[in-house]
């Protein structure tokens, strides 16, 4: 069973369900599942999180119902919509979500863009999200193999009106307060969840001040504000 209910620094809203096996293609200098998850599993003999990437072919017999005030997080540990992850094998994923209408799931990735491809196959209820760790650029691409953040706010300005979208703001990163929130303001996604570097990666982190300005601001203009339990180093 693949199925795992919240726990830990994840979203406690959501359920994870992990179908890719092998390291992600971004390497994320800051990845948790890299520094946590991956090792903590080794000790157990379990490499899912090593090697070429690869389907979990025991997770896409898994059932995916669960109670209706939480969602599915597809592939949690990783990035689904990586330019490397085979279209064949999103399509096999998003066909075992059909099988499930009344679950709504959650589909984060770095690389946003790629949601074009696979517009007209998304399950029934769904909600599209990516990280957005700061406005400045020059601070967050040189630690991701992933498109940049310019890139990821353009795709995700050009989702459709209809598409319920989500914006994560983890591990944060310094920003501009008006300039960002501006950014995911156009976005206009349904909520915004922000985190905290919790692997000590020496990131360059805005002040509490900052931080409190920045929920204000988005709560001002009527986003919903998810804070995760980490962020409680940064907020003082």
């Amino acid at each position: 069973m693949s199925l795992n209910q919240p726990s830990g620094n994840m979203y406690i809203w959501a359920f994870t369900w992990n179908v890719l096996m092998g390291i992600c293609p971004h390497v994320c200098s800051y990845c948790y599942v890299s520094k946590s998850i991956a090792p903590m599993l080794k000790k157990w003999g379990n490499e899912k999180y090593y090697g070429k990437l690869r389907l979990d072919e025991k997770a896409l017999k898994d059932r995916l119902t669960i109670d209706n005030k939480f969602v599915v997080f597809v592939q949690s540990c990783g990035d689904l919509f990586a330019e490397d992850v085979p279209s064949k094998w999103i399509l096999r994923v998003l066909e075992h979500c059909k099988k499930y209408p009344d679950t709504t799931f959650l589909f984060q990735t770095k690389n946003p863009a790629r949601f074009q491809e696979f517009q007209n196959d998304f399950p029934p209820k769904f909600i599209l999200g990516t990280t957005l760790e700061t406005n400045k650029s020059e601070l967050a691409d040189p630690l991701t193999k992933a498109p940049g953040i310019n890139k990821r706010f353009v795709a995700m300005l050009n989702l459709p009106g209809y598409v319920r979208k989500m914006i994560s703001v983890e591990p944060v990163i310094d920003f501009d307060v008006a300039e960002f929130t501006q950014m995911i303001d156009y976005i206009k996604p349904e909520f915004v969840s922000i985190g905290a570097d919790s692997k000590n990666c020496g990131l360059q982190e805005p002040s509490k001040e900052k931080i409190k300005k920045f929920i204000e601001n988005l709560e001002y203009f009527q986003m919903e504000v998810r804070l995760k339990d980490n962020l409680k180093r940064l907020r003082g």
